[in-house]
């Protein structure tokens, strides 16, 4: 059992960066035209479209430039820093 609580906020850790590039290629993908309307652009957006429209809705885009993948980054951080503490 402690074996299994040692390894677990590594694995977190691990996830949340997975996470985290998910997020950068999601975003450079937003850039290319039509690069986010291919199958691995909607995949994708199907896994940060999520976090990233809980950011939209508070703070939306300006001159078509969205801030949401700067507050994700943050709370990722965050929550990776509260995985370490806990653990």
């Amino acid at each position: 059992m402690t074996n299994v609580m040692a390894g677990l906020p590594i694995v977190l850790i691990d996830l949340l960066n997975i996470y985290e590039w998910i997020i950068v290629i999601w975003a450079l993908l937003t850039w290319l035209p039509g690069a986010s309307q291919s199958k691995l652009g909607l995949w994708l957006g199907k896994l940060v479209n999520p976090l990233l429209s809980f950011f939209d809705r508070f703070i939306p885009p300006i001159f078509g430039i969205s801030f949401s993948p700067i507050f994700a980054f943050l709370l990722i951080g965050l929550i990776k820093k509260l995985v370490l503490m806990v653990f």
